[in-house]
């Protein structure tokens, strides 16, 4: 410690600790560095108040742009993801401005961005990659907000509520929210349910040998004529689609709108029960018959 402060002493030539006591804790001393203290934490508290002020600017002109967009038309994913960008290219820039305010010079920023440009790359390559994927989606348009898709890799399935910089999230039909990488959905394949207006509904179900096959086709013929959401127009088709060793397995084709599938599927699955039970169509079940010879 003695040759520390020895060392110390000798570089800023003074002859003793008291001679360094009496130069930096006097009254004197600090009020010369009043004036410089001053103007540093003015120039502190202006950048926050400049930086609050910008942020609402922001804000606000990021309001103002997806107004805009929504007003022109502008798909909902792209208008999202013009805002995000401009929000952060305005934030970044905001950021350099109060950097030199301080003297932060303009070569030195350009080196720093320069410089860790290569390591931030290689740190965020999955990032870089939801960018990408980002672009790609709302440049392909493989799906829209609004749109149900199921992401075949990991089964995870919902609507399109946003398409961000990075990510895509999803609102399940239980209200879970999910968030996907715009990588990972561009590496995957898609299922994107409601691209089309109507869907095909192909429903299964299995009678007995011993039930009446010609009254169980005209009892869902009839079934599926009676329904208000069946696309008649598109046809219908109901026909005996495979001789089971339980059963006969009964097929039924019709198209309805993509937005009443589930709802028209459950509905008829319901009616086919009860009205197989009342007209005495057995629903078999797996059941094994065994025989005792003499």
């Amino acid at each position: 410690m003695n040759i520390f402060l020895a060392d110390t002493l000798d570089t800023l030539e003074f002859e003793s600790i008291s001679d360094f006591v009496h130069h930096y804790f006097t009254w004197a001393f600090w009020e010369k560095q009043l004036p410089v203290i001053g103007t540093f934490v003015g120039r502190v508290i202006l950048a926050i108040v400049v930086y609050i002020i910008a942020s609402k600017l922001i804000q606000k002109l990021t309001r103002f742009i997806v107004a805009s967009m929504k007003r022109a038309g502008v798909d909902t994913g792209v208008t999202q993801f013009v805002s995000s960008v401009v929000k952060a290219a305005l934030y970044c820039l905001l950021v350099v401005s109060i950097a030199t305010s301080f003297g932060v010079k303009e070569s030195s920023i350009a080196a720093l961005v320069a410089s860790g440009g290569v390591a931030i790359g290689l740190a965020l390559q999955g990032g870089l990659s939801n960018l990408a994927g980002g672009v790609i989606i709302l440049a392909l348009k493989p799906f829209v907000v609004g749109d149900y898709i199921i992401e075949n890799t990991d089964k995870q399935e919902g609507t399109v509520v946003r398409i961000d910089l990075f990510y895509t999230t999803l609102s399940t039909v239980d209200n879970r929210r999910i968030t996907i990488p715009n990588g990972t959905l561009t590496s995957a394949s898609i299922v994107n349910v409601t691209a089309q207006d109507k869907r095909q509904l192909d429903l299964k179900v299995q009678i007995s040998y011993s039930s009446d096959l010609k009254k169980a086709k005209g009892i869902l013929e009839n079934m599926l004529y009676g329904e208000a959401s069946i696309l008649h127009d598109d046809g219908i088709q109901v026909f005996v689609d495979q001789l089971a060793a339980d059963g006969v397995v009964l097929g039924l084709r019709a198209w309805v709108g993509s937005e009443d599938y589930w709802a028209t599927r459950w509905r008829l699955n319901e009616r086919i029960k009860l009205t197989f039970d009342e007209e005495g169509i057995e629903l078999p079940f797996t059941q094994m018959d065994v025989h005792i010879k003499q």
